[in-house]
């Protein structure tokens, strides 16, 4: 093979546009594949919404006003109804108790401290405690019979 044809074949010149339209190929392949399979990708993780968890607690609440569920603490109202406030600290996700003497919860790992409406008084919690729906299982008398919670 003489000189020049051999520089024809192998100049770098033609090596680099051969390697620029070969990965340019590759990449526009690659991308396309990508934008087709997403939708399909997407499609299979996908999960629906959960159903909210439901919990019956019977009326009459305690003399105290308080019921302490494993998920949520259950306060008697003024106006005859209820509120449930989460039991899992904003801060680390301890286990709150409520601190009936005291009037209010408190968290047992670092003393993180809310009011009975779940707002925060004190401690290391930057955010309130989370407040779950309550309504009332009415009898055919009209007394309540039960309180729902939705979790």
């Amino acid at each position: 093979m003489d000189d020049r044809n051999h520089q024809k074949i192998f100049s770098p010149r033609n090596g680099n546009r051969r390697a620029f339209l070969v990965r340019w190929v590759q990449w526009t392949l690659a991308a396309t594949a990508a934008l087709f399979l997403y939708p399909l990708f997407r499609f299979a993780g996908f999960k629906p919404p959960r159903r909210p968890r439901l919990v019956d607690v019977p009326a009459p609440l305690p003399a105290s006003g308080t019921h302490t569920s494993h998920d949520f603490l259950l306060f008697a109202t003024e106006d005859g109804g209820a509120r449930a406030v989460s039991r899992i600290c904003t801060h680390l996700g301890c286990r709150v108790n409520y601190l009936q003497d005291m009037e209010y919860i408190e968290c047992p790992c670092h003393q993180s401290r809310f009011t009975s409406e779940g707002v925060r008084i004190s401690g290391p919690a930057e955010r309130n405690l989370p407040t779950f729906a309550v309504t009332q299982k009415v009898d055919s008398e009209g007394q309540v019979t039960a309180y729902v919670v939705h979790l």
